[in-house]
């Protein structure tokens, strides 16, 4: 196999998805995926996004919910370790690129590290409109007013916008974005952040990205704003 397994070709491919997604941060840029030697739904987009990027001077990180020793981050750190060897860490600062499945590192990302999300789902749109096209001509034309609605419907039911995870961002003012199944107070990590953050979607063959500092703004109401929620009691 080539280094990072695959083959140049695929990765100039990859490349210039990423770099389109840099140019419009929030747009779904198609990419032909390509199988990777693990099953699609457990991170290879995050795969082939790090594949293309990483290089033999790179420090790794993997995180699975926030873990380095969950089975999905183990798994993957052993990957590159074998088909890259590159350095691996578990230190958040040490790390030029951190792989990572639902959740942003607690400790805060410097200018020159590169953040890649395992994305199961990128259009945020998709369970409010099943159909691809109809999707693709909200976003060009920027009509979101279903998804206001949705969120409306929660504070209806609920007396506040209930969603816990995947909580749609604006970023740029333009495009709304998934930010992966990330939970709900992660969010403000990525507006402004200094670090690159990429996004790979391999079943759904999507990449999007967010440049360094680039705002990012979850959606809400004037009179119901958006708040990380807050719990009481321990969950054990």
């Amino acid at each position: 196999y080539n280094f990072a397994y695959l083959d140049e070709q695929t990765k100039r491919m990859i490349r210039r998805a990423i770099l389109k997604g840099i140019a419009i941060p929030g747009y779904q840029v198609p990419f032909a995926s390509r199988e990777m030697p693990m099953p699609y739904g457990w991170g290879t987009g995050g795969v082939q996004v790090t594949a293309s990027i990483i290089g033999p001077d790179d420090v790794l990180k993997v995180i699975d919910q926030g873990a380095d020793d969950t089975t999905n981050a183990v798994s993957i750190r052993a990957f590159f370790r074998k088909v890259a060897n590159v350095a691996v860490t578990t230190e958040t600062a040490k790390a030029t690129i951190i792989q990572t499945r639902h959740r942003i590192p607690e400790h805060p990302l410097t200018s020159g590290q590169v953040l890649v999300y395992q994305v199961p789902i990128p259009e945020p749109l998709r369970f409010l409109e099943p159909r691809e096209t109809e999707t693709r001509k909200m976003h060009a034309l920027e009509e979101y007013g279903l998804m206001h609605v949705k969120l409306y419907e929660d504070i209806a039911r609920h007396g506040r916008i209930a969603t816990t995870y995947a909580y749609p961002v604006r970023v740029e003012g333009r495009y709304v974005m998934d930010p992966s199944p990330t939970p709900k107070f992660d969010n403000p990590k990525m507006h402004r952040s200094p670090a690159l953050q990429l996004f790979g979607a391999g079943r759904e063959k999507r990449i999007y990205a967010l440049p360094p500092f680039t705002d990012v703004v979850s959606l809400d109401f004037e009179d119901h704003p958006f708040e990380v929620q807050t719990f009481d009691q321990p969950c054990a």
